[in-house]
């Protein structure tokens, strides 16, 4: 977990949400932004995105009956985990930031409400295309004017404005749904 996940987890608390933050990496250390490159395979190598949706399905399993709502947030892979778990019934809502992998996963529709943001621009696929197969009921898609990582303080790509009107709506769907 990165200090951006920890700063994230104190402004949702002094919000009055309870918050759980999994350590999907297993790993005591968070990357350097300067191995974002080598942080995303050994999620990908070590991780993955069928045992990050077992260890979120896990913890749903043990707090489903002591909240009256869950909802999961994620940033980039943690995004895609995010998106996979929208189909478990227990999930009231959930958030993306710039989960470029949810575009292998866009059979998937949600039963719950799901808030996504996207940078204008991915290296890797095409915002415009994986937006326009997103078009479902319960999904609300905003593409940004930012980069990836454009919500994180601690990134080169941080962009003030955009990252506090995107919480301002994240809050916003969290006290609404």
């Amino acid at each position: 977990m990165n200090q951006h996940m920890l700063d994230l987890c104190e402004l949702l608390s002094e919000q009055n949400f309870n918050v759980i933050c999994p350590n999907l990496l297993e790993q005591e250390m968070p990357f350097d932004y300067s191995q974002e490159v080598i942080a995303y395979h050994n999620f990908m190598d070590n991780v993955g995105f069928e045992k990050g949706l077992h260890k979120v399905r896990n913890i749903l399993l043990h707090s489903q009956g002591e909240y009256s709502k869950i909802f999961i947030i994620g940033f980039s892979v943690g995004a895609t985990v995010a998106w996979l778990c929208s189909e478990e019934e227990c999930v009231d809502g959930i958030v993306g930031y710039y989960g470029s992998r949810i575009r292998d996963y866009v059979n998937i529709n949600p039963k719950c409400p799901a808030l996504l943001f996207f940078p204008k621009v991915e290296k890797s696929f095409k915002v415009n295309e994986l937006v326009s197969t997103l078009d479902k009921l319960n999904i609300d898609v905003h593409i940004c004017s930012g980069e990836h990582g454009f919500s994180d303080r601690y990134s080169f790509k941080y962009n003030e404005e955009l990252a506090q009107s995107t919480f301002r709506e994240t809050l916003y769907f969290f006290k609404s749904n």
